[in-house]
Parts: C-alpha cells; sequence; structure tokens
C-alpha cells in the first residue's frame, strides 16, 4: 500500500495593500525603540507572493500545474488587492476556500509572503 502524498506546486504573485490596525496602540509593537513596527498600521503596498501546494492522486498528474496556476491568478485578477487588515495567514485561509470549493477532499499548503522576504504557511487537511 502506497502513502505517500503527491502534491504539485505553483508560484505567482500579487501587487496588494494591507494595514495591521493594532501595531499603533500595541505596546509588544508600538514599542518606540528600534523594534517598533507601528508603521504597519497605516495601508502600506507589498507584492504577495504566493505558493500554493495541492495534492494529486496519481503522476500524470489529476490537475496540471499550468492550468491550476493560470486559474489561481484569475481568482486574483481585479488588479490591485485591497485587504485591509488581512494577514498573510487570513489571505492563505481565504485563498484555501476558494481551492476547496473547486477541488474538493485535497489536502494543501498554502505560503503567502510579503515581497518574498516575511511570510506563512499552513497546511489544511481538507477532508472529503
Amino acid at each position: 500500500m502506497n502513502n505517500d502524498l503527491s502534491m504539485i506546486w505553483v508560484r505567482f504573485q500579487k501587487e496588494g495593500i494591507h494595514c495591521y490596525p493594532a501595531a499603533a496602540t500595541d505596546p509588544n509593537l508600538a514599542t518606540g525603540d528600534e523594534y517598533d513596527v507601528s508603521f504597519l498600521a497605516t495601508p502600506h503596498r507589498h507584492i504577495f507572493h504566493f505558493q500554493v501546494n495541492i495534492q494529486v492522486f496519481d503522476d500524470d498528474r489529476d490537475i496540471e500545474f499550468i492550468q491550476f496556476k493560470r486559474w489561481l491568478e484569475k481568482c486574483y485578477s481585479n488588479g490591485t488587492l485591497e485587504l485591509n487588515h488581512k494577514s498573510c495567514e487570513m489571505i492563505a485561509r481565504e485563498l484555501n476556500a476558494t481551492i476547496v470549493a473547486r477541488y474538493p477532499g485535497r489536502q494543501t499548503l498554502i505560503s503567502v509572503s510579503e515581497d518574498d522576504e516575511n511570510g506563512a504557511s499552513l497546511i489544511f487537511r481538507n477532508q472529503p
């Protein structure tokens, strides 16, 4: 019995604007010293980088990765992303819900980063 988990992955990027309102008032963030990140409370721009891994069930790929990438990019085709207060984790969760609606019952690993520098990776064990 084969217990391997086989996944394909694609990468794409999208310009977006977001903010972290709590950064202005949380004393752990608005520290007033060299670690102060209170500026994150103001809307600011990033190039959000995405890496999306999705489970496939055979070595001939039942999801073709070029088609998968084109579909994902189309999900974000309306210009600059207006993300309000969404974190990388929130963006990944939202994207996973979109993927599950089209490809139910497949595990995913979604990484979202700001400027390909700092980000988050979430593993979703989506059940059929």
